[in-house]
């Protein structure tokens, strides 16, 4: 029986390659903003938060701090106190899904938030890792 370490190694990844790289699977909506008299709309917001699969209060409280304004859910919609720029919703949304989404170790969206103790933490379902997140009071 021949146990070349290379050989083994090329025969487990010969059927897993093609998923490995398929990175486009993970495509969240884009933004639909909308600006009304002096709040801004996200129209989209439950979109946005089934494709991310993360609880309203969570992304909502998240996005408010970062943008430094008031807010309120109606039903899927998301509104903002004053004019925010689009371009910074875009931004804040994508820091949001880098830091509580995306998993470091294998990059994909396959995540979900647990305890350890009473640390917050990002565990990713398709590789096993977990890493702790800071929490938003």
């Amino acid at each position: 029986m021949d146990l070349d370490y290379e050989k083994l190694l090329k025969k487990a990844r010969k059927g897993l390659e093609e998923v490995m790289i398929d990175t486009e699977r993970f495509q969240p909506p884009v933004p639909e903003i909308m600006h009304e008299g002096k709040k801004t709309i996200l129209k989209n917001f439950g979109e946005i938060l089934d494709s991310l699969r993360r609880e309203e209060q969570h992304f909502s409280t998240y996005l408010l701090r970062e943008i430094g304004t008031a807010g309120t859910i109606e039903g899927r919609r998301l509104i903002l106190q004053g004019k925010v720029p689009t371009n910074k919703i875009t931004k804040r949304i994508s820091l949001y899904i880098s830091s509580f989404v995306i998993c470091e170790e294998c990059k994909r969206p396959d995540t979900q938030f647990g305890r350890n103790g009473r640390t917050l933490t990002l565990n990713c379902e398709a590789c096993g890792a977990h890493r702790p997140i800071k929490a938003i009071n």
